[in-house]
């Protein structure tokens, strides 16, 4: 009795054991689709056979084995190439060539650095030269040309058919370490961390590397980049701002992580932020970040709010007019919208104040009169200020009076100033200056 078999795949030369396509599906204990006959498998007996005719019929032509496109080796080894770039053959959109699968040993399609700074960990294409981010050197590589180099060591670009002609490093020792994401471009700067030197950096337009992170932020680098908790530094330039942000990262176990601002106008980290990142990318004049899966828009009116979740605005200052003189602290005042209020305020010498609430508009007089001996803020002229009221124990030799007792006496103060930002959904506060009304010490 004869009978026919629906043969699934043509033109092939496969022969094989069913060990490795044939497996049950424990939810409906039924052989997978890739089989294709309808009983259970044995594993141990069965052979999955393809035939060689066209179409598997009685008779027809069969495919021959012909040559072997690809050399076959009896042990093939693979090698890691760390330090190695490598290109394919071109792609040209409007002749229809598409050689990007072609990497002939044949031709010279590879081109190195030096080992000795580590493996490439970054590519960045700029104009017609390909920047090169190892571990420990930042090098730029010339595309489609040359440099031929005088007795003088001076260089003069020509014209060649390499891809990828001479290598030249960048002056400094520094590179990307392994943290790529930290990588962000604006124009012609390049921002980067280096988590082995504990710096960030920037490469300007004139191949300049300079360490931005030594803006007043040498040693907040230097302790934070080079933890062994880091687990994954994160950067990326809002286009909003026009600022370089980045989050530093610790590991899973610890929950401590660090987002600030570099702005380029004011050569300074400006802001630390609430959010931790999984990926920060900008578009047309819109900041993104990634989290859990999904995309945030930054800057979208409700401030202090990310990825659902309300934090305070917090500026912490250093009162330190005349540091050589020991004076006595008597008000608190700043420029800028209401909402803010004083948290926290503490002098060199220990002394404290009571916290200073934020401003409240009164209704009535009644309501005037008593704001008048409340520690609140007041406004006057649209400035805010405030009486500092002493909150101080006792220490010895000196006589304290409590809420009798005005202001706090030190070298310097330390204050803590924040805002609500539930309290303001929508709103913009802005706080523009802060001062503090002094006098010598009389004691």
């Amino acid at each position: 009795m004869g009978a026919t078999l629906e043969v699934k795949y043509f033109n092939t030369f496969l022969l094989k054991k069913l060990e490795t396509v044939v497996d049950k599906n424990p939810a409906i204990d039924e052989p997978y689709e890739n089989v294709p006959y309808d009983y259970p498998a044995d594993i141990t007996n069965d052979w999955y056979i393809e035939e060689s005719r066209i179409r598997g019929g009685f008779n027809n032509t069969t495919v021959d084995f012909g040559v072997k496109a690809y050399l076959d080796e009896e042990d093939p080894l693979q090698q890691h190439r760390f330090n190695t770039l490598i290109y394919s053959g071109i792609y040209n959109s409007r002749t229809g060539v598409n050689n990007t699968n072609q990497f002939s040993v044949g031709e010279d399609i590879t081109r190195s650095v030096d080992p000795a700074n580590g493996s490439i960990q970054k590519l960045y294409a700029e104009d017609t030269n390909l920047i090169i981010f190892q571990e420990d050197k930042v090098s730029k590589a010339l595309i489609d040309k040359d440099a031929i180099y005088s007795a003088e060591g001076n260089a003069a670009v020509t014209s060649a058919n390499l891809v990828i002609g001479q290598i030249v490093p960048y002056a400094g020792e520094y590179g990307i370490s392994k943290d790529p994401f930290s990588f962000a471009v604006y124009g012609y700067r390049k921002y980067f961390t280096d988590r082995k030197r504990g710096c960030v950096l920037r490469l300007s337009s004139a191949g300049e590397i300079i360490e931005i992170s030594g803006y007043g932020m040498h040693d907040f680098f230097r302790d934070n980049l080079t933890s062994t908790v880091v687990n994954k530094v994160v950067g990326g330039w809002d286009m909003h701002t026009k600022n370089y942000i980045l989050s530093i990262q610790k590991s899973s176990g610890s929950p401590d992580y660090h987002t600030l601002s570099f702005d380029e106008s004011v050569q300074g980290w400006t802001s630390f932020f609430s959010y931790k990142p999984d990926y920060i990318s900008s578009l047309v004049s819109n900041y993104y970040s990634f989290y859990q899966g999904k995309i945030w828009q930054h800057h979208t009116g409700n401030y202090g709010n990310f990825y659902g979740s309300s934090s305070n605005s917090t500026v912490k200052v250093i009162l330190n007019s005349q540091p050589s003189l020991v004076k006595n602290f008597k008000t608190f005042n700043y420029e800028g919208d209401d909402g803010w209020h004083v948290t926290e305020m503490v002098a060199s010498s220990g002394d404290t104040i009571f916290p200073i609430p934020k401003y409240t508009f009164q209704q009535n007089l009644a309501d005037l009169q008593s704001n008048i001996f409340s520690t609140a803020f007041k406004k006057k002229e649209n400035k805010y200020f405030a009486n500092l009221i002493n909150n101080s124990a006792a220490t010895a030799g000196e006589v304290v009076f409590g809420q009798d007792s005005s202001g706090i006496k030190g070298f310097f103060s330390k204050v803590t100033i924040e805002l609500t930002n539930a309290d303001y959904a929508s709103t913009k506060k802005e706080l523009f200056a802060v001062s503090s009304d002094t006098v010598e010490s009389s004691y």
